[in-house]
């Protein structure tokens, strides 16, 4: 093996080393670009360290010395070729989607020892219905997601500024970044490259779109009411009024396509009173704002929704569960749970007066319980405490 040269991403390293050599497949997914590889060869450098004479065999799918391992069959053939009875191998495969009945081949791998896996894959339906029955108590998923502001700022050899925090938002988190000319040209034509090969790789091939405009009035309508509620009679209806006629039916199945392979993510409203979930009305935030921007051009009025979709981004890639919280006639913009502690937290650009202070910080006194409660502003004067509700800076929360 090769020394492998890439920045460490311990966020994701340290949910995956608990489990080397613990029987158990490692899925790492997540959108095209965002950093899986390198993740997987960290993982390969680890298990050098433990043992240098261990047997990596790494497959990657982008590469086309590997075209021939189409199905399951080929995938087997392969592995007999350059393995034996009597040996421990760690196998990585990247892109495995890309094999046909794949979940075959690992599970007859596990039947036998000496096989240690790790897979990844940008399709969130990898591991979903039959295949996860298939697969049942044999496998754990990590999501892996676009870089963390933190991680940007180590990416990018960067302290923690406005300027550096405005290269984030224009830019997102797309890890190759810091290996080109840091220009607006140049990078969003690398995004849009990417975004090209979601949409006619793995949308409207393995979906079979016929209606690829469609999908890109579509797409541009995503970037342009990012972190609002919409349904999806309500973008039949837009769309009518723009002479396309969709029925909501199509337009939910399109949605579906998006979230798929992780260009978008789907978030549900409920009620922080019983908990009940809406069915009608959704937000939905990009996994990456560069790509939304490679779409429509970051511009300053739409600095409220940009900066909701990077605290999304943050709780997510954190390892929180994240809903819309519905109080009455009062929304709370994220509630966030993880290992059964729960957070509120309020986004706004500016505390600018007394009807914004009442809005944010009026919202969250509305909810009667003890759980941390935050309204998180770009205010540099931001911190203290009003009535247990804490105000935070949004630099300085995306660095706790």
């Amino acid at each position: 093996m090769i020394k492998n040269n890439y920045i460490p991403r311990e966020l994701y390293f340290n949910q995956i080393e608990p489990f080397i050599d613990s029987g158990l497949i490692k899925f790492l997914t997540g959108q095209r670009r965002v950093g899986k590889s390198f993740i997987l060869k960290q993982v390969m450098d680890e298990i050098l360290k433990r043992n240098p004479d261990a047997h990596i065999i790494y497959i990657n799918k982008e590469d086309y010395q590997f075209e021939t391992i189409k199905t399951h069959i080929h995938l087997m053939e392969y592995l007999h070729s350059i393995s034996t009875n009597t040996e421990k191998y760690y196998l990585f495969i990247d892109e495995i989607q890309e094999i046909k009945d794949f979940e075959i081949a690992l599970r007859s791998l596990l039947s036998v020892n000496g096989w240690d896996i790790y897979c990844s894959g940008s399709n969130a339906s990898l591991l979903s219905g039959d295949l996860a029955t298939y697969l049942s108590g044999r496998y754990i998923q990590i999501r892996i997601y676009s870089l963390t502001y933190a991680e940007f700022l180590k990416f990018h050899s960067l302290i923690n500024s406005e300027e550096a925090f405005l290269k984030y938002i224009r830019y997102g988190g797309m890890p190759h970044l810091i290996n080109l000319p840091q220009e607006d040209r140049i990078i969003y034509e690398y995004l849009r490259n990417i975004k090209d090969t979601i949409v006619l790789r793995d949308i409207v091939t393995r979906f079979k779109v016929r209606n690829i405009h469609f999908l890109q009035d579509l797409m541009l309508y995503l970037a342009d009411i990012t972190g609002s509620v919409v349904s999806a009679k309500r973008i039949s209806d837009y769309l009518k009024s723009q002479q396309i006629n969709l029925t909501p039916k199509l337009v939910l199945e399109y949605l579906t396509y998006f979230e798929s392979v992780y260009f978008v993510d789907r978030v549900k409203r409920s009620e922080i009173e019983g908990r009940k979930i809406f069915e009608v009305g959704d937000k939905f935030y990009f996994e990456d704002l560069g790509m939304r921007h490679s779409l429509i051009p970051f511009q300053q009025k739409d600095i409220g929704k940009v900066l909701e979709n990077i605290m999304y981004h943050h709780l997510k890639a954190s390892g929180y569960q994240v809903y819309v919280g519905k109080q009455g006639n009062k929304e709370i913009d994220f509630v966030a749970e993880k290992n059964g502690d729960k957070i509120y937290i309020q986004v706004a650009y500016l505390i600018v007066d007394e009807k914004t202070h009442e809005r944010e910080f009026g919202n969250l006194l509305s909810i009667q319980d003890n759980c941390p409660k935050y309204v998180v502003s770009m205010d540099e004067t931001a911190g203290g405490n009003f009535k247990g509700i804490e105000h935070v800076n949004l630099r300085d929360f995306l660095l706790r």
